[in-house]
């Protein structure tokens, strides 16, 4: 099979997760939404019920983060650009993008962003967007 057919079955997969994705979080939310409106018992079951928020809440996160991460995606295949890696250029392994089809960089690229993350520079990524923000002095 040639990378061009290897790439389109990757959007047909990404298209498909995205809908289960989109379907996912709508339920998490309304799930979410039905919590909060429902009165607890006692203490006890408040307090479940906080931690079972909690759990839906970074589930939606999660979701929420992939199914961006998919739509991008989408988005550089329709652009032409999926498949290569956004530092060096270089197609992207396919055992890659079969693992993970909206990845955006090579192996070799992401080792050395793993790198430089470990030697403690922050390297910018989707997932680290609050290292990019300015710091504000709290004195000022």
């Amino acid at each position: 099979m040639s990378r061009d057919e290897t790439l389109k079955k990757l959007r047909v997969t990404l298209l498909r997760r995205r809908d289960a994705l989109r379907k996912a979080l709508e339920g998490d939310l309304s799930l979410l939404q039905e919590l909060h409106n429902q009165k607890t018992g006692d203490a006890l079951d408040a307090a479940a019920d906080t931690v079972q928020d909690e759990l839906n809440s970074q589930l939606v996160e999660v979701e929420s983060r992939e199914l961006l991460a998919i739509e991008e995606a989408i988005a550089r295949f329709e652009d032409g650009r999926f498949g290569d890696c956004e530092d060096c250029g270089k197609p992207i392994p396919l055992n890659r993008l079969k693992a993970i089809p909206y990845a955006v960089d090579c192996i070799d690229c992401r080792r050395a962003a793993e790198r430089e993350t470990s030697s403690g520079v922050v390297a910018p990524t989707e997932w680290n967007r609050i290292f990019d923000t300015p710091k504000v002095d709290p004195a000022v």
